[in-house]
């Protein structure tokens, strides 16, 4: 009796077996197999309970398909703050000839990427972003020349950029920050759709390419570019994010950018001189940095349009525009940053009223601050600079 109980469950295995199988294409189905045996769920995880592969693979949890192969594979809890997955990705993924999305919740996740991912030719969708992959971003990529969006932040890749991946001819999305890419930036063409570009946080180097008039968002950051931006920033005139700091860049600062309709224009922390000339009209509200730069002439009365505005840690002089002190006054400002220059007046009366909400911060300049206003620590606690330093600054 025992024995035709056991026999009946194998009958019953093998049905489901072949169940799945006329569901799913069987290379998909030992391609998810293989995914499986290579990912595990981390303390807390569950995802992989609905992996049973005693049914239809059709059904589990992150995969979706469609005319009996896997279209999109979601790897992991999508939930915030839901703990991920560890292990390594498997190069059976590139047997999921149909796949179009494939993506991977932060997690555990270790090794390289697979490069058999460029055998998927109809992957639009590849985000694989806060885990720990290392190793080389795959030069086969870029043979997906369907392919939309690359998120492989957020691990710890190292090596160049591929060329080629600049010339995906669908590529609008390449998030590539807080990796440890090395090299140089390759040049986009102007054909390109890219509407997104996030390279900060690596090791790159070398002049800012030729990029596309298309970028929406540019971020640059915490990398060790150099070199004048006066013939790439100026065409890039949809930017609504441009975030450049951290770099060696050098020469003067375009004045077209500021007529972008950007809501936040950081520049901080490189090497640009010179006046700043501001071209057309400041978003309402902005945010601009421009702290930490040997940026010299007078302070441009444009900037007042900002909500929040860093000039300190340069070498401005001569008054304040009358406009500064309107907007601090109503409130308009909320972030005021002059100190560590050498400007010689700021025209608001000692017994103004400035908002709670209000930061503002002028010691360390040629004259007295006229109101007393808290400066963050950095500053210092010297208020005015030294009398020498002004009267060479003036002749």
């Amino acid at each position: 009796m025992r024995r035709k109980s056991g026999i009946l469950v194998v009958m019953l295995l093998l049905c489901s077996f072949d169940t799945s199988l006329g569901t799913l294409e069987p290379v998909d189905y030992l391609a998810l197999q293989a995914v499986r045996k290579s990912l595990y769920d981390l303390p807390g995880s569950t995802f992989f309970a609905g992996w049973d592969f005693t049914g239809d693979p059709c059904g589990f949890p992150g995969v979706f398909c469609s005319a009996g192969r896997v279209v999109a594979l979601a790897l992991g809890d999508p939930r915030a703050g839901s703990p991920g997955l560890a292990g390594r990705l498997s190069p059976a993924l590139g047997r999921l000839s149909a796949l179009a999305e494939l993506s991977l919740v932060p997690g555990r996740v270790v090794g390289p990427i697979p490069p058999s991912l460029s055998l998927c030719r109809s992957l639009r969708f590849l985000a694989l972003s806060r885990n720990f992959l290392s190793g080389a971003v795959p030069t086969s990529l870029p043979s997906l020349r369907g392919l939309r969006t690359l998120d492989l932040s957020f691990n710890l890749l190292s090596g160049p950029i591929p060329p080629a991946i600049a010339g995906i001819p669908a590529l609008s999305n390449l998030i590539l920050c807080h990796n440890r890419l090395s090299g140089q930036i390759p040049p986009f063409p102007s054909s390109s759709p890219l509407l997104r570009l996030d390279l900060k946080r690596n090791s790159l180097s070398g002049a800012i390419p030729a990029l596309p008039a298309s970028l929406r968002y540019l971020s640059l950051a915490s990398n060790g570019l150099s070199g004048p931006v006066d013939r790439v920033l100026p065409r890039l005139t949809r930017l609504n994010y441009l975030d450049l700091s951290m770099n060696q860049l050098s020469g003067q600062i375009p004045g077209q950018i500021f007529s972008f309709p950007v809501s936040s224009l950081q520049l901080q922390r490189n090497d640009f001189s010179g006046p700043v000339r501001p071209v057309g009209s400041l978003a309402d509200g902005a945010t601009v940095d421009l702290s930490y730069n040997q940026l010299t002439g007078p302070v441009p009365g444009k900037l007042a349009a900002a909500g929040r505005l860093y000039l300190d840690n340069n070498r401005f002089s001569g008054k304040v525009p009358a406009r500064f002190v309107e907007r601090v006054v109503s409130g308009a400002i909320k972030v005021l940053y002059l100190q560590h220059n050498y400007l010689t007046g700021f025209g608001i009366s000692p017994a103004a009223t400035i908002p709670a909400s209000t930061s503002l911060c002028l010691q360390y300049n040629c004259m007295v601050p006229p109101v007393e206003t808290p400066c963050p620590v950095k500053a210092g606690r010297q208020k005015t600079r030294p009398a020498a330093q002004c009267g060479w600054r003036k002749g």
